[in-house]
């Protein structure tokens, strides 16, 4: 078993939705890295509404970084949750995202930073489609604290 096993989009709506975002890429004009997409549902089985798809450049943790592309579909939400050690930086690279931290919600547009500190709560929706560069401390399973306890073990991924 993968480490994503159970928050991982599989089966049937995989395919389909790995094409739909290398359609939008091609649209944009954008070539993503060489590496496997990774479709997330968190296991809720909601993709379209619940997730993200993450394209990780590293997650270099002896060096102390990571970068990753975050892409999301219309209306598409990244669930509320924490960090309780990584730091990460959010830059909006295509489209428009809906940022919520804490009870503040803010629009985000291309070229637009907001850098998120350990424990600041968070989540994020796409305003149509949207891709977003996470610079961040290395990703830490076990380290993502998500208010919906349906999420991993107990809301902790």
């Amino acid at each position: 078993m993968g480490k994503y096993d159970g928050v991982e989009l599989s089966g049937a709506e995989r395919r389909p939705v790995l094409a739909a975002i290398a359609e939008q890429m091609r649209e944009w004009g954008l070539t993503m890295p060489d590496v496997e997409p990774l479709p997330l549902d968190f296991g809720l089985g909601r993709f379209r509404e619940i997730g993200e798809t993450e394209f990780w450049i590293a997650n270099e943790a002896e060096l102390g970084y990571c970068g990753k592309f975050l892409f999301l579909f219309d209306g598409q939400t990244c669930p509320h949750h924490r960090h309780e050690m990584k730091h990460e930086t959010f830059f909006i690279v295509k489209g428009t995202i809906l940022m919520r931290v804490g009870d503040e919600e803010r629009t985000m547009e291309p070229g637009d930073l907001l850098a998120m500190p350990p424990g600041a709560a968070h989540s994020f929706t796409g305003v149509g489609p949207a891709l977003v560069l996470e610079v961040s401390m290395p990703s830490v399973l076990q380290d993502n604290f998500f208010d919906d306890r349906a999420i991993g073990d107990d809301g902790v991924i």
